[in-house]
């Protein structure tokens, strides 16, 4: 159960950091966006598709490029996470509140 959030999480960082090449370098294409991360082909080829079904890229044929509704998700990504954080966090002290009775 653990392994499946730590794998969803390593994919969500991959799907953030196509998007962060996205907003500073668009129009940017797969083959810069591999080379320049790391990634595979495959691999950033599913972030774009993810991001385009989340309306936050659009494909033209000079590369990706942000949407209107980009700025918007970046603005609130902060928040989101620290959210998410927090519900783990206080997972945690459940866990350890449990622990101790």
């Amino acid at each position: 159960m653990i392994d499946r959030l730590e794998e969803e999480v390593d994919m969500l960082e991959r799907h953030l950091e196509v998007l962060q090449m996205v907003i500073e370098n668009e129009p940017i294409g797969i083959v810069k966006m591999s080379n320049e991360t790391g990634y595979p082909h495959h691999k950033v080829r599913y972030s774009l598709r993810v991001l385009e079904e989340e309306s936050l890229i659009d494909p033209t044929s000079q590369g990706a490029i942000t949407t209107e509704q980009t700025e918007e998700f970046v603005d609130e990504l902060d928040d989101k996470i620290d959210e998410i954080g927090r519900t783990l966090d206080e997972m945690k002290v459940s866990e350890a509140q449990s622990a101790e009775s």
